[in-house]
């Protein structure tokens, strides 16, 4: 708390975009707010990748039972949407950066893992493949070596999107009220100023056009990285 509440923005140049309603500084709370959404999307991606990408692979390499297996597993937690899910892991387990970010990872990873299986169907039988196992290369380095860094494409594009979607899901938690209490976050600023939202609206208004660029500036590179790593794009 550093000056009067409901400063507007503009009011005082020590405080260009206002206060809150407590005296907090908007500015400073929009920059450190950029870090939660922006550490939650990044890690909740990473462990994301992990899970879709691992299960995608393992299961377009072996085929048969392991196939089956994995693909009834993402289908299982394809039945309840995201958000619902990633709602109940943090109720049960408190809210925290910690259980927010792998709510999010592990409720996320269903449909990147079937992006990823359907890549690895397509190069298993191919001649780069094939030529790999008969000069004796075993499964692992084939996978590492040969076929995902031809699924880098693919995953590049859908992480950009992994990432928006993380922001989007924690800023909805916060704004529930299944935030992190300690720390100022872009979703959390957005729910507290909805209680003013008639009288000063800017209070929630400034962190939600936060929200809405990095958002905006994500899908818009996932969709130049679709663009640049189109192959037929490149031939052109």
């Amino acid at each position: 708390m550093v000056a009067a509440p409901f400063l507007w923005p503009g009011t005082e140049s020590s405080y260009p975009l206002g206060t809150d309603m407590l005296g907090r500084d908007l500015a400073a709370g929009l920059l450190y707010g950029a870090r939660v959404s922006l550490l939650i999307g990044v890690v909740a991606t990473a462990i994301t990748l992990g899970i879709g990408v691992g299960a995608g692979a393992l299961a377009g390499f072996y085929r048969g039972r392991l196939d089956q297996a994995l693909m009834r597993t993402t289908e299982l937690f394809q039945t309840i949407p995201p958000f619902l899910f990633a709602l109940a892991i943090v109720a049960v387990l408190q809210p925290s950066l910690t259980t927010i970010t792998f709510a999010i990872g592990v409720t996320a990873w269903p449909s990147l893992a079937r992006i990823v299986r359907a890549e690895v169907l397509a190069l298993r039988d191919g001649e780069m493949v094939q030529a790999a196992i008969a000069l004796g290369a075993g499964d692992a380095r084939i996978l590492l070596l040969h076929i995902l860094p031809n699924v880098l494409g693919p995953v590049l594009v859908s992480a950009s999107i992994l990432v928006a979607t993380a922001i989007l899901t924690e800023s909805s938690l916060a704004f529930l009220g299944l935030g992190d209490p300690n720390v100022v976050s872009w979703g959390g600023m957005v729910g507290a100023g909805r209680e003013v939202l008639r009288t000063d609206w800017y209070v929630a208004a400034l962190p939600g056009l936060a929200i809405v660029a990095v958002v905006l500036g994500l899908n818009l590179l996932g969709d130049a990285l679709a663009d640049a790593l189109d192959p037929r794009r490149t031939r052109r």
